[in-house]
């Protein structure tokens, strides 16, 4: 098949992926704001996506980790084929769409490095990959990034909460939603300065591999552009199912936490931007909203979400990279085998799509449930919806009463207390 063809294929791909890596990811940003309320499920999404959209063009520093970093080139070139990438890409995307379908915030980098790197070793060897930089740049970050993010956002919200103390700051504590508008969004935009790059490496990567661009190419502004719009089209078509695991499946996020796990995020994802480091976002987010929950008094942790979401963080890199070796073994077959690897790809895309539409994740939460209505309802509907919640809470509460005082409950106050329990 001609060259130019096969870096065509790749590139569609790698775009596909990109869109994915968008929706994916869009929890990481805005999920908490969701959770509580901060900002509406559809103007969330919108922010997000513009705000990927203008990150991806402040920094390329990952994107030449990925190209010129990861991958070896040797002497007489560039150690792997566009081919290559094609197959690791696959592996890439079918990994994200599993664990978009169980609701699990994996890592979509670590998908990508996954993917690339069992293609690479299985078809151009083990001298093809650059261990030290994918220890230095990949690995260590993956590790201490979640626990510098995760202790930052303990510290924040016990501060927070120290200083909102007493009963008048208790009251200020609703500013903490107007932060979250500005938190959550620079935990968009600092997830555009990361992740739209990982995307841009592979095209330049690919360029490169091809015979397209010289060796240490940056990536072209039409990659940047291309690239910055597939991502910030996936951010705005949402990510309902891992939205709701990070909203509320990991802890019951309260403003106050939201602000500080989001401000914790933005802060170390920007900050390995700037380094060049290919870090996960989802990682980082899922680590600030842990170290969020622990930093509420009375604040509980769904250990066993917690550990599913670990065990996918571990299991990405190998997982994604046996993909990727399989079908860089089928595509070495040529052309036919460049088919059966799209074919397949396409295949788990599909399947996983109509198995998502079996139970879609608005019907498997509270939390999605409200999300779903509040995307459609107006604000005279959601009033509405809210008085009536509240006349069902208060009629409750009501009956409790009474059953109280039906059992003598209420004459069991101690002398010199208030009906309600309260000294005088």
């Amino acid at each position: 098949m001609d060259i130019t063809v096969i870096v065509i294929l790749v590139i569609v791909l790698a775009v596909f992926f990109d869109f994915t890596n968008g929706f994916h990811d869009t929890a990481n940003a805005m999920a908490t704001p969701i959770a509580t309320g901060a900002l509406r499920p559809r103007v969330a999404v919108t922010v997000a996506a513009i705000l990927n959209l203008i990150g991806a063009f402040l920094s390329t520093e990952v994107a030449k980790t990925i190209s010129g970093g990861i991958i070896r080139e040797g002497p007489g070139g560039v150690d792997i084929t566009p081919s290559m990438i094609f197959a690791g890409l696959v592996g890439a995307v079918i990994w994200n769409m599993v664990t978009w379908l169980r609701g699990l915030p994996s890592s979509s980098s670590h998908a990508l490095f996954g993917g690339l790197i069992g293609a690479a070793l299985v078809g151009a060897g083990l001298d093809s990959v650059d261990f030290g930089v994918v220890l230095s740049k990949v690995v260590l970050p993956a590790v201490l990034a979640p626990l510098v993010a995760g202790l930052a956002a303990f510290t924040a919200t016990r501060l927070a909460y120290w200083i909102t103390r007493r009963p008048v700051g208790r009251n200020q504590r609703g500013g903490f939603r107007v932060g979250q508008m500005f938190t959550s969004s620079m935990v968009a935009l600092a997830h555009g300065t990361n992740d739209a790059q990982k995307t841009m490496g592979v095209i330049t990567l690919t360029l490169i591999a091809g015979g397209f661009l010289g060796q240490g190419a940056e990536p072209p502004i039409w990659v940047i552009l291309v690239c910055a719009l597939a991502i910030a089209l996936g951010t705005y078509t949402g990510g309902w199912r891992i939205i709701q695991t990070l909203g509320g499946g990991l802890t019951d996020v309260k403003v106050t936490q939201g602000f500080s796990a989001e401000a914790s995020t933005a802060a170390t994802v920007l900050a390995s931007s700037h380094l060049g480091f290919a870090l996960s976002t989802t990682q980082v987010s899922s680590g600030s909203i842990i170290g969020a929950g622990l930093g509420r008094r009375g604040g509980r942790i769904q250990w066993g979400t917690a550990g599913k979401i670990v065990i996918a963080w571990f299991i990405t890199l190998p997982a994604s990279g046996l993909v990727g070796a399989v079908c860089e073994l089928i595509g070495r077959r040529g052309l036919a085998g460049l088919i059966v690897d799209a074919v397949l790809g396409a295949a788990v895309i599909v399947g996983i799509f109509v198995l998502s539409r079996r139970k879609p994740a608005e019907q498997s939460n509270a939390l999605e449930v409200d999300v779903a209505m509040n995307s459609v309802l107006t604000r005279k509907e959601r009033r509405a919806l809210a008085k009536k919640r509240s006349d069902e809470l208060l009629a409750a509460r009501r009956r409790l009463s009474d059953e109280s005082s039906l059992f003598g409950l209420a004459d069991d106050a101690p002398v010199g207390a208030s009906g309600d329990g309260s000294a005088r």
